[in-house]
């Protein structure tokens, strides 16, 4: 800035001059993009106070220097306090979890209220970012704990859930199991009475003068032999046999009374008796 006994007379562009008698050199201006970081602390709608880092790029028009020099003494100062009340009037109109999410929203107002005030300095606001959003510590691990149990949360209702399918497939694959094997013990009871009858059939036209019951007995005792049979080869089953009070007596009853008394010496036996 050229200046004759302290008063502005012109612009000297970048490079080399030589001033007359009298002329002196009232100071220079940047044309380089400049950045100004402020840091505000303001509060939320939910009443948090937190610190908002802007950064704003600026740079001085190139046809507006001299407003640019000799209208503010402190433009950095300025544009500190422009950004001081721009973001203390949008911050407070938000709460805190939505304040990170806007925060672009903020940056934007914050440039668009710089620009239409400091182009009357000859200024031009380029950019403004808002870098760094920073609530108090405990509002911070407030948060959070808030986060962690939310996830515990989900975690717990998705380990529920699988083990809910865990144990509705079980559920299912048992019934499926146990209605194989109902059929398959149908099926063989079906066998075992078709066998049954084919045996009665056949004895009965090999044993002469023999009754379907005549065969129907034996088939009984072959089976009271095989049940006694098999609890007696097993030491850890206990077995109480309850005496017949059928007064028709038969064949059964004597079997079993003989087998009884004949087992009386046999330890194991005894054992179960």
């Amino acid at each position: 800035m050229v200046e004759l006994f302290g008063r502005f007379t012109q612009v000297a562009q970048p490079g080399c001059h030589i001033l007359p008698p009298c002329y002196g050199l009232g100071g220079s201006v940047s044309l380089r993009i400049q950045q100004l970081d402020v840091k505000c602390e303001t509060k939320t709608k939910d009443n948090v106070f937190v610190h908002i880092l802007c950064s704003v790029q600026y740079q001085v028009i190139p046809d507006q220097v001299y407003t640019a020099y000799y209208t503010l003494v402190n433009p950095q100062s300025q544009i500190e306090h422009y950004i001081f009340d721009v973001v203390r009037s949008t911050v407070p109109q938000i709460d805190l979890d939505e304040l990170f999410e806007t925060k672009d929203e903020i940056a934007r107002t914050v440039r668009s209220e710089l620009r239409k005030v400091m182009e009357d300095y000859g200024f031009e606001i380029l950019q403004a970012l808002v870098t760094d959003i920073d609530p108090a510590p405990k509002v911070k691990n407030a948060m959070n704990a808030i986060n962690e149990a939310k996830r515990l949360r989900e975690a717990a209702i998705h380990k529920a859930e699988a083990n809910k399918i865990s144990v509705v497939k079980n559920a299912e694959a048992d019934a499926e199991s146990k209605a194989l094997a109902g059929q398959g013990i149908a099926r063989q009871r079906l066998a075992v009475v078709n066998g049954l009858q084919e045996s009665i059939l056949q004895f009965s036209e090999d044993v002469g003068g023999a009754t379907a019951k005549d065969a129907l007995d034996l088939v009984l005792i072959t089976q009271y032999f095989d049940a006694l049979q098999s609890l007696g080869n097993n030491p850890n089953v206990t077995t109480v046999f309850v005496p017949n009070t059928d007064v028709a007596g038969g064949e059964e009853s004597s079997v079993r009374n003989g087998v009884l008394a004949a087992s009386a010496g046999n330890p194991i036996t005894r054992k179960n008796v």
